[in-house]
């Protein structure tokens, strides 16, 4: 039973109402959309308000209702219903919902799988050829013993033999964010992803001179809490599916452009190999600090 989205809601019902249908799939989960109040004291007919709701949305007059919260008992009643406590005490499970909402990532084991990838904090790791991208995201989510989202232009250019066509740009961005959201609801509390629909964009322009509207509309709408941007100031390895050797240095530069112009929070991180894994490490405890 949810109550229709409103500006501070901090999860869309909408969303929740899927949870429920996944974690209940035998149950019918009815989704309620009034706006009711969410207290007794916000009006006099709390009560009964919430009584018409209820009786308008659901198929039956409910046999019994199962709670732990002290209003278990008066919506019952409300109802016509025998009231079966659950735990009331918490001795079973000694958490509430609020505080977990409260701290997430402090209670990930309370999660369910299907709620993780909505809590987790993705990381990006982003900018030119050869700047150790892939290794730092492997090196970073074993370090904090999560999963990583490999890159996936890399995957399809390989099968293709290093070539790479305008057509594959839409390919190479559903596939990564295919990975993403499937790796997601393994993640514990971090994901990090080696590029994003974002890297794709700069690089269809680059080679093609042009970027499909269906790649900018994912590089637009895609969030990631913290972007590690990676200089060119290490040296330059080729492999079959790098291209362009003289032109990192600006590629970097429109990397920066393009994220100070959607106002993503990044970090640049540059030195040696010791200097950036320390920097990398460094800002992915902060973002979880904050």
């Amino acid at each position: 039973m949810k109550k229709k989205d409103v500006r501070d809601e901090p999860i869309p019902s909408a969303l929740r109402f899927a949870w429920m249908r996944e974690l209940f799939p035998t149950c019918n989960v009815v989704h309620l959309l009034d706006e009711n109040p969410q207290d007794p004291s916000e009006h006099p007919a709390f009560w009964e308000i919430w009584r018409r709701s209820l009786e308008r949305v659901l198929p039956a007059r409910p046999d019994y209702v199962f709670a732990s919260e002290s209003y278990g008992p008066k919506l019952a009643d409300v109802l016509g219903a025998r009231f079966v406590p659950v735990d009331p005490g918490r001795a079973i499970m000694p958490i509430s919902g609020t505080a977990v909402r409260v701290d997430p990532l402090g209670n990930w084991r309370c999660l369910p799988e299907c709620v993780r990838p909505h809590f987790a904090k993705r990381v990006c790791i982003f900018g030119p050829e050869s700047t150790g991208k892939s290794t730092l995201t492997a090196r970073l989510a074993q370090h904090f013993q999560t999963v990583a989202v490999p890159e996936y232009a890399r995957t399809l250019i390989e099968l293709q033999r290093g070539e790479v066509h305008a057509e594959d740009m839409l390919r190479i961005v559903r596939g990564q964010l295919a990975s993403e959201d499937a790796l997601a609801r393994k993640a514990n509390r971090l994901l990090f992803c080696d590029t994003d629909p974002l890297t794709t964009s700069i690089w269809s322009e680059v080679l093609f001179g042009a970027c499909d509207e269906s790649v900018l509309l994912e590089a637009n709408r895609r969030p990631y809490d913290l972007t590690l941007l990676l200089d060119v100031d290490v040296p330059w390895v080729a492999d079959a599916v790098r291209y362009l050797p003289e032109q990192r240095r600006s590629f970097f530069e429109r990397c920066r452009e393009e994220l100070e112009r959607r106002r993503r929070p990044y970090r640049v991180i540059r030195g040696t190999w010791e200097q950036r894994w320390e920097s990398a490490v460094q800002a992915v405890q902060q973002l979880l600090q904050a």
